[in-house]
């Protein structure tokens, strides 16, 4: 195998790279710089009073900011926003549950990252790239509770808090994932943009149903369904035993009789699940374990860039 490149800036965004830098703080900090420095362009916006968009007036607002001009056109008045009151306040929503810990002992022996782990490391790495452009971010990671939540706030410190938050919620339980959405939607104070990352392995009815109450609410939710390369291919042979996460039971059997059959019933698992976050105007955004974390922060910033020069929503 090539050794790669010192001067690489991508050589940190390669999962089995990453998941021998510990802890994790470090290997966010050095996946991020190792991003950056890899762009054409940085992505962080001046901290100046260019006019940038306008959004809904609001009772309080400065009516000197009002633009009475598109009030003449529209009859709807509308208040004039500078690009240094259009930081984003992005909100982390990390799933700790059992199914998340899959392939840990056999991720942890060949030095890459199981789910969980790949989940945390995106979401650490996301909030220091947002609070590298001066936005505001928070956590909240779930099974079938709430087990950490931090406040939307910026600063290198409170991006410490948040890491502190990722490594403490040790996957144990079941999914619940609409009380959580709910619980989510209900808790968060502004408007802003949900990240959700997790595997997805619920009932589709109850997740679209979270879903929407994020929507409903006005957030830009971006999906990150992270999924085990085993679990998308299912490469076993040979009898084996699978062993049950989330009170499921284990089995033992030949995986070759059901390999066909459940690389169907997984297309159509992704094809739902896909479409139904299309139908509610959520990004979506399948990841293996195995992709390099450059995928999932290009992602980020293009979605952070398309928010930034969005019209104004009616």
């Amino acid at each position: 195998m090539a050794r790669r490149d010192l001067n690489d800036p991508h050589r940190f965004l390669d999962p089995k790279v990453i998941a021998r830098i510990t802890p994790l703080d470090l290997r966010a900090r050095l996946a991020v710089d190792g991003f950056l420095s890899g762009m054409h362009k940085s992505p962080v916006y001046g901290q100046s009073v260019e006019f940038v968009q306008h959004r809904e007036y609001v009772p309080g607002d400065d009516l000197r900011r009002i633009d009475w001009k598109v009030w003449q056109r529209s009859d709807k008045l509308v208040v004039k926003q500078y690009e240094a009151e259009t930081n984003l306040r992005a909100y982390l929503v990390v799933d700790s549950s059992e199914s998340m810990l899959y392939g840990e002992t056999r991720h942890r022996k060949a030095g890459s990252l199981y789910k969980y782990e790949y989940a945390a490391t995106a979401a650490a790495c996301l909030a220091y790239l947002t609070t590298r452009q001066q936005d505001s971010c928070g956590l909240i990671t779930f099974d079938a509770e709430v087990r950490q939540s931090i406040p939307a706030r910026s600063g290198l410190p409170h991006v410490d808090a948040i890491i502190k938050a990722l490594h403490l919620s040790h996957p144990q339980a079941k999914t619940d994932i609409r009380k959580i959405l709910q619980q989510v939607a209900e808790s968060l104070p502004q408007r802003g943009l949900v990240l959700l990352f997790s595997d997805l392995l619920v009932d589709r009815p109850p997740l679209f149903q979270g879903l929407e109450m994020l929507r409903h609410r006005r957030h830009d939710v971006m999906v990150f369904h992270i999924l085990d390369d085993d679990e998308l291919l299912f490469p076993f042979s040979g009898m084996t035993r699978f062993e049950g996460l989330e009170e499921l039971p284990h089995l033992l059997c030949d995986p070759r009789a059901l390999r066909d059959g459940y690389l169907e019933a997984l297309e159509e698992y992704l094809t739902e699940v896909r479409r139904g976050c299309t139908r509610i105007g959520i990004e979506y955004h399948l990841v293996r374990t195995s992709d390099y974390l450059d995928a999932v922060l290009a992602r980020f910033l293009f979605q952070r860039m398309s928010q930034r020069h969005a019209p104004l929503r009616r």
